[in-house]
């Protein structure tokens, strides 16, 4: 596999063969290059690295490969950067091959201990997870939220093995009986769950090869009006108090956020929406992007210059409230059936001791 990494200039300086570690030697042949000898250990090798590759590689074999989540957010175990002396005791194999990085790169790895916030410790998120203070949460996330409508755009929902694959119908809400267990569906409310991105309806619903599954595109007709949940909130504060990073840690949750998430959507439908645009949970496998991304501890989404690459790591899902297709509101403008026909997984090694 060859690494989709932009050749920046310079010599190569380190191999592939270089590091004893076999993971981080398998993540270092990702990237080719022309055949030459190494002028570390003198192997002839298609997988030469640059400076700038080998801190693209440490960054994601240590950093990214050792991130620890939380209920609410997470952080790496292990940074590095050229202020700080190494200070890792890993097995054998692998310090030789940190003592390698660290001479060549001038830079040191040690242990990270990460500002609070990065692992949910931010006022209006705690203000979620306190029944008592919650409902004017939700308030200032109705009211901060831009509002959206959508027109003409086209978007998808897969079914598995629908009863009459060819009815409209089949891909609505879900009937009586079966919903109140989603991220925004609870009893006595239907949610249709869809997006823009066909694959990441392929993701939400856990389907696998073999499924006998069918793809329905949707679109409006007639405007519906939203609340866009997966919109970057530009804020005068710190990440403790910022209700960006809140709602945007809260939709990447695993299911224990799911109670917070229902009575958002329900206070949304009650103001009179037709539904509203969340972070998919599975944007991090989709864009490899990391949305908890940090300098020095400071949160990138705080950026400004940096707000159409903090936008591109997440995918907005949909989720119209009700049975949109039965009332009339949504129509169904294609059926097809879906076949998974590839998989691919970008797979991350990291240090297991440090």
């Amino acid at each position: 596999m060859t690494e989709d990494v932009t050749d920046p200039p310079g010599e190569g300086i380190l191999c592939a063969d270089c590091f004893q570690d076999r993971g981080l030697r398998h993540m270092a042949r990702w990237i080719e290059s022309e055949e030459a000898t190494c002028p570390n250990c003198g192997v002839l090798s298609k997988n030469l690295l640059t400076r700038e590759q080998l801190l693209w590689l440490s960054d994601m074999f240590f950093e990214k490969g050792s991130a620890i989540a939380t209920d609410y957010g997470g952080a790496p175990a292990i940074v590095f950067n050229d202020l700080q002396t190494g200070s890792l005791t890993p097995d054998a194999h692998l310090a030789a091959d940190v003592e390698l990085l660290q001479r060549t790169l001038s830079v040191g790895f040690f242990h990270y201990g990460p500002r609070l916030w990065m692992i949910g410790y931010i006022t209006p998120l705690e203000e979620l997870q306190d029944e008592k203070l919650r409902a004017c949460a939700i308030a200032r996330i109705i009211k901060a939220y831009p509002k959206v409508t959508l027109t003409n755009e086209e978007f998808y929902r897969v079914r598995k093995a629908p009863k009459t694959p060819t009815d409209p119908r089949e891909y609505d809400a879900p009937p009586e009986g079966c919903y109140g267990s989603g991220r925004l569906d609870g009893p006595n409310f239907p949610v249709l769950y869809g997006s823009q991105d066909a694959e990441i309806c392929v993701h939400e619903a856990r389907f696998m090869a073999g499924d006998e599954l069918y793809i329905a595109t949707l679109r409006p007709a007639r405007p519906l009006t939203l609340i866009d949940l997966s919109a970057i909130l530009e804020e005068d504060c710190t990440e403790f108090e910022s209700l960006d990073l809140a709602v945007l840690m809260l939709f990447l949750a695993h299911s224990h956020s799911y109670p917070i998430s229902r009575e958002i959507a329900a206070a949304i439908s009650a103001r009179g929406f037709d539904g509203l645009i969340y972070p998919s949970f599975f944007s991090v496998l989709q864009t490899g992007g990391n949305p908890f991304e940090t300098v020095y501890g400071l949160s990138t989404r705080r950026f400004g210059s940096a707000q159409d690459y903090e936008q591109s790591k997440v995918i907005g899902n949909l989720a119209l409230f009700g049975r949109p297709i039965e009332q009339g509101i949504v129509d169904v403008v294609g059926i097809n059936r879906l076949t998974i026909g590839q998989v691919k997984y970008r797979l991350v090694f990291g240090p297991v001791t440090y």
